[in-house]
């Protein structure tokens, strides 16, 4: 085969993975483009907002609650700081610590519980006991807990947060992964003489992708809801770091007198976890094999 012959295939596999991926998307209900809008937004605001936020994240640069005007238009916060340019950089924030923290459950969870499915024996016992003692505990209370005794650092949340939330990502990974162990494919694969790095990564991983990517959705979801819960009451990511749950703290009072101030960043929280959790069920819709069921 001649290199324009080989160039040739890769573009039609490019094309046809697009008109794959544009049929699909047509096919998306209502609530899924609008929660894929959503993100998109928020993604967008969270990559460039200190291009796109009228001040600086931690400028003071009016008097304290000010009313929103053409200078700032959400107003400004109990020390002065321009609204706007603070629930931009809350979005940076918030969002880029919650990724960051499931992607780190996901990596610990996922490889502890396809390991014990597939070696079980001492060790997939073991993890397993650990994993329902940790899931027996308020993650909130135990995430409190853990950050008052090793200290308030964006690190310390990051971490702490990863390993709690991994156990839900171990215990999805192994009941999946068991349930495709067991299948013929992976035996005829054992009886081939294929290595265990071949089975997980091509019989395995493949068949149990879909849950695990919906779980991801999900997971994010409780996890940035933690985040904001802890910067709340004081303990998640700290001043002068711009973060929505805090916002809604430091501004609360105002609730008191008509003020939609804390109503903001609170709205920002909710927005984003109901546009996830549309894309999440409409991708669990796609990948169950509900539709071929009609």
């Amino acid at each position: 085969m001649t290199q324009t012959q080989t160039e040739t295939r890769v573009i039609k596999a490019r094309r046809s993975y697009v008109q794959n991926v544009w049929r699909i998307l047509k096919t998306a209900p209502p609530t899924a483009i609008f929660g894929m809008v959503v993100i998109a937004i928020y993604l967008f605001c969270a990559l460039f907002a200190p291009w796109i936020a009228p001040y600086g994240e931690a400028d003071i640069v009016g008097k304290s609650y000010q009313v929103s005007s053409s200078e700032h238009w959400l107003g400004t916060d109990q020390i002065g700081r321009d609204t706007l340019s603070r629930i931009l950089f809350g979005a940076r924030n918030t969002i880029g610590i919650a990724l960051l923290t499931v992607l780190i459950s996901f990596c610990i969870g996922g490889v502890l519980g396809i390991y014990a499915a597939v070696t079980r024996g001492w060790l997939d016992q073991i993890l397993s006991r650990l994993v329902d003692v940790l899931m027996s505990i308020p993650v909130l209370i135990f995430a409190l807990m853990l950050l008052t005794m090793m200290g308030k650092s964006v690190w310390n949340l990051v971490l702490i947060l990863a390993v709690l939330d991994s156990t839900r990502v171990f215990r999805l990974a192994r009941n999946t992964s068991l349930n495709i162990v067991v299948q013929d494919f992976v035996e005829a694969a054992k009886l081939r003489g294929e290595g265990m790095r071949w089975i997980v990564l091509r019989e395995i991983v493949p068949n149990i992708l879909p849950p695990l990517i919906a779980e991801f959705g999900l997971r994010f979801c409780f996890v940035f809801l933690t985040i904001a819960a802890l910067s709340f009451l004081g303990v998640g990511i700290q001043p002068p770091t711009a973060d929505w749950g805090s916002m809604v703290a430091e501004s609360k009072t105002l609730i008191t007198f008509g003020r939609p101030q804390p109503l903001i960043p609170a709205g920002a929280i909710a927005l984003l976890t109901v546009a996830v959790n549309f894309v999440v069920d409409w991708f669990l819709y796609q990948t169950s094999g509900l539709r071929d069921e009609k």
